[in-house]
């Protein structure tokens, strides 16, 4: 008998053999019809599982699917590309995430794409979200047959810049006064080693060897770049042995830009540092670092060393205390510089150095299948280092009243000119 009840339940329970293993489930129905249906259906599921037949899964809403995908994605991903995977996904719900995965259309996907270029969103972020869908109807097995039609959006590869050294000695000098003691020694070590933001925040004091001038970074955006040993220049090293007399008890595992808050102290509101935890990292620099780009802004475009001042009321406008200069209104200063510009100033200048790549990828972290990429999207140049280079091709002298090229007789046959 394969299915029956228990005494005293109303509920079919099936009862059956199959590869020598005994199957006793419940139906969790009080239909013996129905029950016996459920009985051959699970029947039927096992006879095919046994013979390789792979059941082909039930259509999924969007939601539902990128729910599923985003947990068991989950476990190997860092918490930042958890959030910006979450973030994505909301960003395609609302738009795609009632359409069931095998009803989306290339056309549904240059509809959310047309969208979210009209709610402001960059062409790096919308691709970004349209690569998370992408994932997840390979999954499902949905994405091969719009594949050829789903166009992504061209990105800009000229977003970042590199500091010229004056712009680089008015943002260090602003931050130096900043109120947050951490600021300078981030950017400096940021500039000196072309680190991304989250590589130096996370960085710890055992992976500093001051005695061979080098630091060990630890996890970071790349598996190229995780682990890497980067060396220390002159400035890089007195920065960092600087900062490390603030923490005379620091231990291996102590972050160097630990948690810690600011306050005012006295009638000046000097800058206090209170509840240090070297057990955490910084959490986050964006208010010090943007108020210090801010502060370039009262640096004097004329003789570049003095300070604009408000003048004196009711006259409009601003003057430098040195060259006495007058302007009417702010320049915009560094307000535009990213932090992330600081690792696109650090590569270009060792490119303009004719550092070898290979090296470059090294220090930086790139993986040897993008190097030359990520050379040109980072390598910045001013028209005088281009002047230069094209100087440089030139080997020999060229004699004075020679010509360069030798004329060609207006009377000579065009087969002598072939020859």
């Amino acid at each position: 008998m394969s299915i029956f009840r228990y005494k005293g339940s109303k509920v079919w329970t099936m009862d059956f053999m199959f590869h020598g293993q005994r199957i006793r489930e419940s139906t969790g129905t009080r239909s013996k019809t129905l029950a016996q249906k459920i009985e051959d259906k699970r029947r039927q599921k096992l006879e095919e599982g046994a013979g390789g037949i792979r059941r082909q899964q039930a259509p999924q809403l969007l939601s539902v699917a990128g729910e599923e995908w985003l947990e068991m994605r989950r476990p190997g991903w860092s918490p930042g590309m958890f959030t910006i995977a979450k973030t994505a996904l909301g960003h395609l719900y609302p738009v795609l995430g009632k359409q069931l995965l095998v009803d989306i259309e290339a056309k549904d996907i240059s509809r959310y794409q047309k969208l979210r270029l009209g709610e402001g969103a960059s062409e790096r972020t919308v691709n970004i979200e349209i690569g998370i869908l992408r994932q997840i109807a390979r999954k499902h097995g949905t994405w091969a047959r719009i594949q050829s039609d789903v166009q992504m959006l061209p990105e800009r590869q000229d977003v970042g810049r590199a500091l010229t050294a004056e712009e680089e000695s008015a943002l260090l000098l602003e931050c130096s006064k900043s109120r947050s003691r951490i600021l300078f020694p981030f950017v400096v070590l940021a500039l000196e080693t072309g680190a991304r933001y989250n590589t130096i925040r996370t960085l710890q004091w055992g992976n500093i060897d001051f005695g061979n001038r080098c630091l060990k970074f630890g996890k970071d955006k790349t598996a190229a770049g995780t682990g890497r040993i980067v060396p220390l220049n002159q400035r890089g090293v007195e920065v960092l042995k600087f900062w490390a007399q603030h923490f005379p008890n620091r231990l291996p595992q102590h972050f160097v830009f630990p948690a810690e808050k600011v306050g005012a102290a006295g009638d000046s509101f000097d800058a206090k540092v209170y509840d240090t935890e070297p057990t955490r990292p910084v959490g986050d620099i964006k208010e010090a670092w943007e108020s210090s780009k801010k502060r370039t802004r009262r640096h004097c475009p004329h003789c570049k060393s003095g300070m604009l001042a408000d003048r004196p009321k009711p006259a409009a406008g601003f003057v430098c205390v040195d060259c006495r200069a007058e302007v009417p209104e702010l320049p915009g200063g560094l307000c535009s510089v990213r932090f992330h510009d600081l690792r696109h100033s650090a590569v270009s200048r060792m490119i303009a150095a004719r550092v070898p790549l290979p090296i470059i990828a090294k220090i930086v972290g790139w993986s040897a299948g993008t190097m030359a990429k990520m050379a040109e999207r980072y390598g910045h140049f001013g028209i005088d280092e281009l002047r230069s280079a094209v100087e440089s091709i030139v080997r020999g002298e060229i004699q004075s009243g020679s010509p360069v090229f030798s004329p060609v007789s207006e009377s000579t046959p065009k087969a002598s000119r072939a020859n």
